[in-house]
């Protein structure tokens, strides 16, 4: 019993099918990458247009 489970953990420990942590972490940073350049981009396009809202009460009272 102990000899079978000590064989099935040398066998999942030697398999290198799946995707390594140098694939993951690659992933994450493409990930980040894009997350950090929406982000930038909305902000930017949120800004212009609490800009144009600003502007547009402060000429409708006047200011």
């Amino acid at each position: 019993m102990i000899q079978r489970f000590l064989n099935k953990t040398r066998e999942f420990l030697a398999d290198d099918s799946g995707p390594t942590a140098v694939e993951y972490a690659i992933m994450l940073a493409l990930i980040t990458a894009v997350c950090v350049a929406s982000v930038s981009s909305l902000a930017t396009s949120v800004d212009q247009s609490f800009t144009t809202s600003a502007d547009t009460i402060a000429n409708a009272f006047g200011n």
